[in-house]
């Protein structure tokens, strides 16, 4: 039996698979989060915070750094507390995105370190410079983004090792630190992301829909073009005017995340993007579901007949391997992340991010023909099962652990 401590801010984060392999095998497991953590039943848990904010007037690349530190500082005060009530772990885990991490070494010294490497940042090759409708070269923005990585790099060059959940994360770290990654996607539960042939999805109209005409779905956390919202909405005038019986599900919220940026017309992407379109848009077949219970998702995808997902390089979205796991026929950005998961013409088609009408056409294609886009479902379904299943995920993490404590 080894102590695991697991650090995030918004614990579990990205680690709730793990915690519960680590309890069931008889770990013993406790964790340090931020204000918008939650604990865990048989999880020893202590939050920080921090009444302090950023320096005012601070030099503008290292704003990043300083508000790193003062959480790191935190969540190392949190730690003391941990430490002299007896707990000395044997596996520290964590996301050190937010500054928690790095002074964790200054406590207890011997702990072996496992990081998250959810991504570093860069100013090109990643989000950042990708699309020229919102990005304008500027040399003061790109060293602010390389800046930004201060406090993660230096937490990763005191870890024993750095866990990135897929290649297009990985190729984001530099050379330098490539022989201490380990690809390991943390999974969805493959047992429950599965199609729901009795699923009806009921609109905020009252009306239902049971997948019995054509639905297409696009699912953000948060609506915005970092997630080729622009793109989709710009697709579907074409669209629902050719497939007059087809009807549009977004699921996702409209307030800006911090990822995408404001929207030109300072408020939010959707009433942007609607503000656009016009009365080109048929909003009567265009339904927004804003934020639902993730248990309703799988009704989404289910009757679902076309799921639509677009991405800067950045992040892979949960959605995507859900929506795979589901069997849902998938039409795709082809941008690296997306290619780590779906290989063109198997497990969904790929398009060029900024063609809109290849979108639109794409769309109208597999709506009319559904039965040509089927084994593509078949086949996403079989690669989450293969590739992205919590078990998996959760196995490969022990496995990293053991490694680092021997044994």
């Amino acid at each position: 039996m080894a102590n695991i401590l697991i650090v995030h801010q918004n614990f579990p984060g990205q680690f709730p698979h793990v915690a519960n392999a680590l309890l069931k095998r008889g770990d013993k497991v406790a964790a340090i989060g931020g204000e918008s953590a939650h604990p865990r039943p048989g999880i020893d848990f202590r939050r920080w915070s921090t009444k302090r904010g950023t320096t005012q007037g601070i030099f503008d690349p290292a704003t990043r750094a300083e508000a790193d530190m003062i959480r790191g500082i935190a969540a190392a005060n949190a730690a003391m507390q941990l430490k002299r009530d007896g707990f000395i772990p044997n596996v520290i885990i964590g996301h050190p995105g937010w500054g928690e991490t790095i002074f964790l070494k200054e406590i207890w010294p011997d702990a072996r370190v496992i990081l998250l490497g959810e991504m570093l940042y860069r100013s090109h090759g990643g989000d950042l410079n990708f699309d020229p409708e919102f990005d304008k070269e500027d040399m003061a923005r790109n060293m602010r983004a390389h800046a930004k990585n201060a406090t993660q790099v230096l937490a990763y060059a005191y870890a024993d090792c750095i866990v990135c959940p897929t290649p297009f994360q990985a190729s984001t770290f530099p050379a330098s630190l490539q022989p201490m990654i380990r690809i390991i996607h943390e999974g969805v539960d493959i047992r429950h992301a599965r199609r729901k042939d009795e699923a009806k999805l009921k609109l905020p109209s009252g009306r239902i829909l049971d997948g019995t005409k054509p639905v297409v779905t696009f699912v953000n956390r948060t609506f915005e073009p970092l997630r080729g919202f622009h793109i989709f909405m710009r697709a579907l005038p074409p669209f629902l005017e050719s497939c007059g019986d087809a009807e549009v599900v977004l699921v996702g919220g409209s307030a800006p995340s911090g990822y995408g940026g404001q929207s030109p017309n300072g408020r939010d992407w959707v009433s942007w993007m609607l503000d656009e379109l016009g009365d080109r848009l048929d909003r009567s077949r265009v339904h927004f579901l804003g934020r639902i219970p993730h248990s309703s998702l799988i009704d989404v995808f289910s009757v679902s007949w076309v799921h639509v997902y677009y991405t800067y390089p950045f992040v892979l979205s949960w959605s995507l391997i859900e929506a795979m796991a589901v069997g849902c026929r998938i039409i795709a950005s082809d941008t690296p992340p997306v290619r780590d998961a779906i290989t063109d013409g198997v497990e969904g088609v790929l398009l060029p991010f900024f063609d809109v009408a290849a979108l639109s056409e794409t769309l109208i294609r597999a709506t009319r023909d559904p039965e040509s886009f089927a084994s593509m479902g078949r086949a996403a379904r079989k690669r989450a099962a293969k590739e992205y299943d919590q078990e998996i995920g959760a196995a490969a993490w022990l496995r990293a652990i053991d490694e680092a404590s021997g044994t």
